[in-house]
This record gives C-alpha cells, structure tokens and sequence, in this order.
C-alpha cells in the first residue's frame, strides 16, 4: 500500500511538471485573457478610487512606452486575484500600457521582444558611429529623414544576425533610423494591412487622407502599441514615416 500511493504521488508530481510543456495555447488568447482581466480591474479600480493605477513617467517617455498598469497595486489591494502570466512582472514578456487615459481608459500590450531586438540594434549602430567618424550604417532612404539600417554594415563579424516578426502580421519588419542614427520599427506594411480593414467608404477615405498618425488604425485593430515607431501619414496612398522632435506625443 506504502508503495502504492508513492507511485501515484510521483506519478501527479510528473504530469505537473510536464503539464507547461504540454499547453499549447495561442499566444494571442493568452495576452486578450490578460487584456480583458487587467481592463476591469482598472475600471473597477477608476470607479473606487478616482485615479488611475498607473506607474509614473518621465515627460520625454514615448508615447507607447507610458503609463504602465501598476499591476502590484492592483493585485495587492485585491483587484486582481494574481498577475498574468503574459506580464513582465511574472515573467512573461509585456508591460501592459493604458491608451486614452483622459477620455476611454484602454489597455494596451507593449512587447518587449521588440524593445529588446531595437534597443540592440541601436547598440549596433552606436557602435558603428563611434568608429566610423559618426557615419551611419545606412541602407537605402525609405523616407525623407529615414534610412534602412544595413544591418551587414552595423553587426559586429560573428555576432547573430537580428530580424523582427512584427506583433501585428508575423511578417518581418524593417530596422530603421533617423539622421541622428536612432532607431525605429518601419511599420508601414502593418499600417496598410490595418487600413485595408476599413470599409472603404469615401468618409472613412477621407478621413484616413487627414489622420495626422496612422498608428492609430493599429491600436484600433490590435493589443498591442506599435512602439519603437514614429507617427505616418498617408501621402500617395502610402504610410509615410514623419519627423518628430517630441516621441511622448
């Protein structure tokens, strides 16, 4: 009997250790699971205590890295039974972000596979300035103010090449970079799948025509904020990356 139930007890221990390596949940279902809990949550939260729960934020920081959901506040005073499992604070690989906080508080996911793989290719492309007399690894100009990073000037020989699958399509993303050599994700082809999702219609044409920020449409048809980006408008019928001087607007 004794060695029985030592059986079914490793026997349980196994299937629980096994039972992570076994789940085969999509990805995308896990972060609107964690969207749609952490949304009431803040609401509820909003309505009690008249602020929102979030993280403070320097006037320089972009807008799609801004005011991130304090989730310890919200599960230490009991609106949330537990952190998702998506979050960085429990080890997952987003910050939840909350969007038009002054008029519809809505909470967005903020990747951070893509701030990780900019922030190294921007180590990259320091790196080459500094010894190319400020020279900067430049492909070809994708947009006035805008080149392609060429990413065989600017990684080091040896060093793993980095590419980009973008949150929004799984197709892979250009690196871009400004005349100061900052870089950013080229989201055009996301933002033209985003507005082929309109009706079409010759208001919704217009209005598109006059939009002073395309990523707009990918907030509207997606999770997740387009960060490391810069605003697009549409000239020609093609996004067009702009020139900023203020990234937090």
């Amino acid at each position: 009997m004794k060695c029985l139930s030592l059986l079914l007890l490793l026997m349980l221990t196994m299937s629980g250790c096994l039972y992570p390596s076994q789940s085969n949940s999509d990805p995308k279902t896990a972060y609107r699971e964690s969207v749609n809990r952490i949304q009431s949550a803040i609401e509820a939260f909003q309505k009690d205590e008249g602020i929102l729960p979030i993280l403070n934020a320097d006037a320089d920081t972009p807008k799609y890295e801004k005011f991130r959901v304090d989730l310890s506040k919200l599960k230490q005073l009991g609106y949330l039974d537990d952190i998702p499992g998506t979050a960085f604070e429990n080890g997952g690989s987003a910050y939840f972000l909350i969007q038009n906080e002054e008029v519809k508080p809505t909470v967005k996911v903020m990747d951070l596979q893509t701030v990780q793989k900019v922030n190294d290719v921007q180590r990259m492309v320091d790196q080459y300035k500094s010894v190319h007399n400020q020279q900067l690894p430049a492909g070809e100009k994708l947009y006035p103010g805008f080149h392609a990073v060429d990413m065989n000037l600017a990684a080091q020989p040896g060093s793993p090449s980095i590419t980009l699958k973008s949150v929004y399509s799984g197709q892979e993303l250009p690196f871009m970079m400004n005349e100061q050599g900052t870089v950013f994700v080229d989201y055009a082809f996301d933002i033209m799948q985003a507005l082929e999702k309109t009706d079409g219609s010759s208001d919704d044409e217009h209005a598109v025509s006059d939009d002073p920020d395309l990523r707009n449409h990918l907030l509207t048809h997606s999770y997740f904020v387009p960060v490391k980006s810069v605003p697009y408008t549409l000239e020609n019928n093609t996004p067009v990356a702009q020139i900023v001087q203020n990234q937090s607007k």
